[in-house]
């Protein structure tokens, strides 16, 4: 146990001196951080006044193989006792780089096949939506450069990747509105059929999707819905971008997510459980077609790199992470372990009347929540919230999504997760809900 003085002014230095990313900056100076997190073991997380928390959202949807795994920190120890980093300009490369480059062209599907590397999952989209620019110029049709994604998406906070994502707050949050990006509705065929004739299919350079949206609430899109949009596409000469920055790695229950739906994309893009959040690591795999053409067109240097594009660490963590998912079967333990979950929601759907719909795909799930179930009314004032901050005191970590009128819990936890513990998960949150209907909302239920 940290004396309280201590706790106190890491407290005061944390609201004098540090910006939080996604975070209320008036309740942070008002009420300090929520946490001071010290360790993580598992699929638990301790602060520093000694309290265990479940971390029901594998902390940024992130943590696949969970806290604390002692063979990830001796993988970095080791590489970086040897070379901790090293340029990739100028086609400078690294043992790791190269070998982990090979082992992603080996578990994407499709001819994926050649991969860009990134510091994380905004710069994964911003890469994509250049590189299919930079690909239509050397094709020729430099006017091929709108981006269509669908509205609920979630593609990063870098400022192509903020263009792309379909949450209107985050792009208003400072007056994004690049031209030549365009949002669709998330789950009609008709839509898109429309926007490309509108906009002309000559101007659109790619489409880029979740295959689940994650931060936009859980959606889960058909299978029919997927294929369509694959197809509509292919018809009309125009790049898929599937964004698996969150349903890759096992997730989803498949290595990657649109595996559900036996579809290719053209370009991939992906980061968070490639590392499980031990270093930081991203990228985007292109076909063999695309990497082909690139190779016989381009002339001139390939102008687009990060400092830490291929970072040696960062990739020997990454090859360490991917087999330690393959070697425990983390993939098939998210499938079964998602099919409980999904259980425990629909009990909750039984047992509490303001469960609307439940939802989920792997270890990635959403619970909605309703006044009324047949019209799906919802409350004046979004309940999902008070029921985070309801379950954060029994020691559960989750998220609220109240975007576009929804009012929905979201989980993501560790690949590693046990039935025990995902009882203890769902209880909770029973418990969570009740606490805030008794508290909150008796007289309006009523």
């Amino acid at each position: 146990m940290v004396i309280k003085n201590k706790v106190q002014e890491l407290a005061d230095l944390d609201k004098k001196h540090f910006l939080h990313p996604t975070s209320s900056i008036k309740q942070q100076q008002e009420n300090g951080p929520a946490y001071i997190f010290t360790e993580g073991k598992g699929i638990y997380l301790y602060d520093i006044n000694g309290n265990k928390v479940l971390d029901g959202m594998s902390s940024l949807w992130n943590v696949n193989i969970g806290h604390g795994r002692k063979e990830i920190v001796e993988a970095a120890a080791d590489q970086m006792s040897k070379l901790a980093y090293s340029s990739c300009f100028n086609t400078f490369s690294n043992e790791p780089v190269i070998k982990l480059a090979e082992k992603i062209s080996q578990i994407t599907p499709g001819d994926l096949n050649t991969t860009f590397f990134t510091s994380g999952g905004s710069e994964s989209n911003d890469t994509a939506i250049k590189l299919v620019r930079h690909y239509w110029i050397l094709k020729g049709e430099k006017e091929r450069k709108k981006i269509i994604s669908r509205k609920k998406s979630y593609h990063g906070l870098a400022m192509g990747a903020t263009n792309t994502t379909g949450l209107k707050p985050f792009r208003d949050f400072s007056n994004i509105f690049s031209p030549d990006f365009c949002h669709v509705d998330d789950q009609s065929i008709d839509a898109l059929v429309d926007l490309i004739e509108k906009e002309g299919p000559e101007t659109i350079a790619a489409f880029i999707t979740e295959p689940v949206q994650g931060a936009g609430g859980v959606h889960i899109p058909s299978i029919e819905y997927i294929k369509e949009c694959r197809k509509i596409c292919d018809k009309y000469g125009i790049l898929f971008i599937a964004d698996e920055v969150i349903t890759g790695f096992g997730r989803t229950g498949k290595y990657f997510g649109m595996e559900h739906f036996d579809v290719n994309p053209d370009i991939m893009s992906f980061a968070k459980g490639i590392t499980s959040g031990y270093s930081q690591l991203g990228g985007v795999v292109i076909s063999k077609r695309i990497h082909e053409e690139l190779i016989n067109l381009s002339v001139d240097t390939f102008l687009h790199g990060y400092t830490y594009s291929g970072h040696p660490t960062a990739c020997a963590v990454a090859l360490r992470n991917i087999q330690v998912i393959e070697e425990e079967n983390l993939i098939e333990n998210a499938r079964l372990m998602g099919e409980e979950m999904l259980k425990g929601f629909k009990w909750l759907q039984h047992t509490q009347d303001i469960v609307g719909e439940v939802r989920g795909l792997g270890l990635l799930g959403a619970v909605e929540l309703v006044k009324d179930r047949k019209s799906n009314q919802r409350f004046e004032k979004p309940l999902a919230p008070l029921v985070v901050n309801e379950a954060a005191k029994r020691g559960l970590i989750v998220r609220s999504v109240t975007f576009e009128g929804q009012d929905t819990l979201v989980f993501s936890p560790p690949l590693i997760i046990k039935k025990e513990e995902i009882q203890e998960m769902v209880e909770i949150i029973s418990d969570s809900i009740s606490t805030v209907k008794q508290n909150n909302y008796k007289k309006e239920l009523i």
